[in-house]
């Protein structure tokens, strides 16, 4: 596979599916290593230290979408320090 810059993936996939991937990538930062890969190449991406987490959340009648973005820097402050609660129910 082709070790990219750049990785973007997009699919269809189940809740089960889905669960899977959000469980690996939490294991992937809890080790500080994560592999992303797919047909159109590979990349690898070490988090650590402080990171700038953004939850944004949209929902209309027709379409319901999260986005969720993790940003690490190296040897910098954090931009700032928010505390958010997530609920299941």
């Amino acid at each position: 596979m082709k070790q990219t810059t750049r990785f973007r993936h997009e699919s269809l996939q189940d809740s089960d599916s889905v669960k899977t991937l959000l469980n690996s990538l939490v294991d992937g930062i809890a080790k500080g290593k994560i592999a992303l890969e797919d047909e159109d190449g590979t990349m690898v991406i070490k988090p650590k230290g402080l990171s700038n987490l953004k939850i944004t959340a949209s929902q209309d009648e027709k379409k319901s979408r999260i986005s969720i973005r993790l940003t690490w820097y190296e040897d910098t402050e954090p931009v700032r320090e928010k505390e958010i609660k997530i609920a299941s129910k």
